[in-house]
C-alpha cells in the first residue's frame, strides 16, 4: 500500500498554520509589554506560516484521505515539526541560541514535560514567556485534536489520527462524530484556562503570571515565570490552593469534566479510573504529610513563612507536590527530594503512575495501573480454575483481551525504554541517581528530577547528546509510546 505523503505534507502545512498564527499571540504580548523581542516573534510567525502555506499550496489536490499509516506519521513527524518551528521564537530573539537547547526547551513545551535548560526564567522577555507557555498549551490537549476539528473543513477525516494520539484504553467519546468531541474538549480546555487566570488574578498574581500558570496548569506542563516556580507564592497560600485544585482537574479524564458541566454527576461517582485516582492522592498525600511533619531533617526553609501554621503548611507542601508529580505537571513548592531519603523514593515511585486516562496528563495513567493489578490478582484464580473464563473487569464491563494484552505491552514497553533511558544517560556520564531521574521524569512528561536535575536545578546540565535524547524519551511518552515506536519499524515502512 503506497503513503499518501501529498495528504500528510498538507497536513504538516497546517500544522506549521496553526503554530504560526500562536506566536502572533506571543508577538502581540510582546508588543504590549514592550520587550525588545516582538519583530523577532514576529520574523518567527511569518516563516512558520510560510513555509505551511507552501506546504497546503504544493499539495493541493491530494486525496483527502488519511489511513492508519499516515495517522502515525502525522502525529510522530507533526509534533517533530511543530517543536523545529517551535524553536524559532527562541532562536531568533537570542534568548535561546544554541539550537540544541532551543528544541529542548520547544520539545519541553509541546510534550508538557516542562523541564527548562533556562537558568535565569525571569530574564526573558516576556513574549518569549508567553510564547513558552504557549507551547504547553498547544501540546496539552493535542494539536492533532485541534487539527481534527479543523480537517472536515478541508473534506478529510480525522479518525485515524484520533486513534493515533489515544492508543491507549479509555477512548470515551462524548459526541459520535469525532470533530464535535474534539470542539468540546477544547472548549473545556479553554473554559477551565480563563477560569484559572481569573481565580489566580484575584488571589494576588499578576495578570501576566496569572495567565501564564493557568496555560502550564491545564496543560499538566510545569513551566513558571520565577525562577523559584511556584514556591515565589509560598507566602499566599490561595495561590497554591488555586493551582492545586486546576492541576487535579487537568489530571482526571476530560470526559468526566463534561459530564459534571452536563449534570450527569452520577456518572463521575461511578468511574472507577476517578474513585482511584482522588483515593491515591489523598492516601499519598496522608504518608507524606505525616513523614514530613515528623521528620526533623526536612529543611526548614521549604515551608516558611508558614502563614497558617506548621500542621497546614507541611499538608498544603506535601498536597501540592503528590497533585504536581502524579498529574505530572511538575511544578515546584519546595524541594521534595530534599525531605527524607523515604519521601525520595516515594516521589520518584509516583511519576510512575501518571494521571487519569483522557488528561493531559503524562505517565502510564490510572486505568493501566488498575488493568494491570486487576489482571494480575485474577491470574491467580485462573491458576487455581484453569478451565474457567475469568474476565478482567472494569466500571462493570467486560475488558476484552485485546485491551488486556495491549496495557500489559505497554507497561512492559515504558519500564524497558525507562531502563534503556537511564543506562544511555549512565553512558553519557550521569551519576546514578541522576540518570534514573531523568529518565523517568521525561519519559514520564514530570518536569523536574533527582540528583543534579533536581527542583531546585534545570537540565542545562546535561550533555547536548543527553539533551537529544530526553527530547527523544518525551516525545515518546507523550505519544504513548507504541505511536512513535512503530515509525522505527521496519516493517512499519514496508509495501503491503
Amino acid at each position: 500500500m503506497k503513503l499518501n505523503t501529498r495528504i500528510i505534507i498538507h497536513i504538516m502545512g497546517l500544522l506549521l498554520l496553526c503554530n504560526g498564527s500562536f506566536m502572533l499571540l506571543a508577538a502581540l504580548a510582546s508588543g504590549i509589554y514592550k520587550d525588545g523581542a516582538t519583530m523577532d516573534i514576529m520574523l518567527a510567525a511569518i516563516v512558520t506560516m510560510l513555509f505551511g502555506i507552501m506546504a497546503m499550496f504544493y499539495t493541493r489536490g491530494h486525496k483527502k484521505l488519511v489511513k492508519r499509516k499516515e495517522g502515525y506519521i502525522v502525529v510522530t513527524f507533526g509534533w517533530i515539526v511543530m517543536s523545529i518551528s517551535g524553536m524559532l521564537p527562541y532562536l531568533f530573539s537570542g534568548s535561546i541560541p544554541s539550537i540544541t537547547d532551543a528544541f529542548f526547551e520547544t520539545m519541553s513545551g509541546y510534550t508538557t514535560t516542562g523541564a527548562s535548560i533556562v537558568d535565569d526564567i525571569e530574564a526573558l522577555p516576556e513574549g518569549i514567556l508567553i510564547w513558552r507557555s504557549l507551547t504547553h498549551w498547544i501540546g496539552g490537549m493535542g494539536i492533532i485534536v485541534l487539527a481534527i476539528a479543523i480537517l472536515p473543513l478541508l473534506g478529510i477525516g480525522g479518525m485515524q489520527l484520533f486513534a493515533a494520539e489515544a492508543p491507549g484504553p479509555g477512548g470515551d467519546k462524548l459526541h459520535p462524530r469525532i470533530t464535535d468531541t474534539a470542539k468540546r474538549l477544547w472548549l473545556i480546555y479553554f473554559g477551565y484556562t480563563i477560569l484559572e487566570t481569573l481565580l489566580l488574578k484575584l488571589a494576588g498574581m499578576s495578570f501576566f503570571d496569572a495567565i501564564n500558570h493557568a496555560l502550564a496548569t491545564m496543560s499538566t506542563g510545569g513551566f513558571s515565570t520565577k525562577n523559584a516556580s511556584l514556591a515565589f507564592w509560598n507566602d499566599q497560600p490561595l495561590i497554591q490552593y488555586i493551582i492545586i485544585l486546576f492541576m487535579f482537574l487537568a489530571g482526571s479524564n476530560f470526559v468526566l469534566s463534561y459530564f459534571a458541566l452536563t449534570g450527569k454527576v452520577q456518572r463521575i461517582l461511578k468511574d472507577e479510573e476517578f474513585k482511584y485516582y482522588l483515593g491515591f492522592i489523598v492516601v499519598f498525600t496522608i504518608m507524606a504529610a505525616l513523614g514530613v511533619y515528623f521528620k526533623a531533617d526536612v529543611p526548614e526553609s521549604d515551608f516558611h513563612p508558614m502563614v497558617l501554621g506548621e500542621a497546614e503548611s507541611a499538608i498544603r507542601h506535601t498536597l501540592f507536590q503528590v497533585v504536581a508529580v502524579i498529574t505530572t505537571t511538575g511544578f515546584v513548592s519546595a524541594d521534595f527530594t530534599s525531605w527524607t531519603p523515604f519521601l525520595t523514593i516515594f516521589f520518584f515511585g509516583l511519576m510512575f503512575l501518571g494521571g487519569s486516562a483522557g488528561s493531559t496528563a503524562g505517565g502510564i495513567k490510572v486505568m493501566r495501573h488498575l488493568l494491570i493489578i486487576k489482571n494480575g490478582i485474577l491470574e491467580f484464580k485462573r491458576t487455581l480454575h484453569p478451565n474457567a473464563v475469568i474476565p478482567v473487569r472494569y466500571n462493570q464491563k467486560t475488558v476484552t483481551e485485546h485491551i488486556v494484552y495491549n496495557v500489559v505491552g505497554f507497561f512492559v514497553l515504558y519500564m524497558l525504554l525507562f531502563i534503556i533511558g537511564s543506562l544511555v544517560l549512565g553512558l553519557m556520564g550521569l551519576d546514578f541517581v541522576t540518570a534514573i531521574g531523568g529518565s523517568a521524569s521525561s519519559l514520564g512528561n514530570v518536569g523536574p528530577a533527582f540528583g543534579s536535575l533536581d527542583p531546585l536545578s534545570n537540565f542545562n546540565s546535561l550533555p547536548a547528546a543527553g539533551k537529544w535524547w530526553c527530547g527523544f524519551l518525551m516525545l515518546s511518552g507523550r505519544l504513548e509510546l507504541f505511536t512513535v515506536l512503530i515509525v522505527l519499524t521496519p516493517y512499519f515502512w514496508r509495501k503491503t
